[in-house]
């Protein structure tokens, strides 16, 4: 069940003239399953990318000298996606290309922080943001949600929907 808060954000960035198109790895996939799970997703998601693997990220970052969860990372991402809504678009909708790269508990060893990295590319620039997320007292889906929430937020934002 969707929290009655975002589905109402959800329902908002589905009636703005919005379109998009989300490449996430590491986490998002909550967001994107929130997205779709209220009417009009079809009108505002013109395409999501999980890129979870090594080659996919490259293939839409380029082999760039970052950390697979950074800022330059999501960057990367933002602006593939940007130019993937470019090319998927039908119309003179404004645009948004999301890119989202985080770490979260795992069931291996990891070195670093569990963290996030979302940027999104308008036709004004990129605005890039971090999330440091705390590992004690939480699961992989606490951090999930958390993520997702945020990715959620930041959508509407752009789409100039207030908080």
């Amino acid at each position: 069940m969707i929290p009655p808060d975002l589905a109402e954000r959800i329902t908002a960035i589905h009636a703005a003239s919005h379109r998009l198109v989300l490449a996430f790895a590491g986490a998002g996939s909550v967001g994107l399953a929130w997205l779709h799970a209220i009417a009009g997703s079809s009108r505002t998601v013109l395409e999501a990318l999980d890129a979870y693997s090594t080659r996919s990220r490259i293939a839409i970052t380029g082999a760039i000298n970052a950390p697979a969860v950074s800022a330059e990372t999501a960057q990367a991402m933002a602006i593939w996606a940007y130019r993937r809504a470019q090319a998927l678009s039908d119309g003179e909708w404004p645009l948004l290309g999301v890119g989202l790269t985080a770490a979260i508990i795992t069931d291996r060893e990891r070195r670093g922080a569990d963290q996030a990295f979302l940027a999104i590319h308008t036709a004004t620039g990129i605005e890039t943001g971090h999330l440091a997320l705390a590992r004690a007292n939480q699961q992989r889906i606490d951090q999930e949600i958390l993520i997702s929430r945020w990715l959620i937020d930041e959508i509407a934002r752009a789409c100039g929907i207030p908080s």
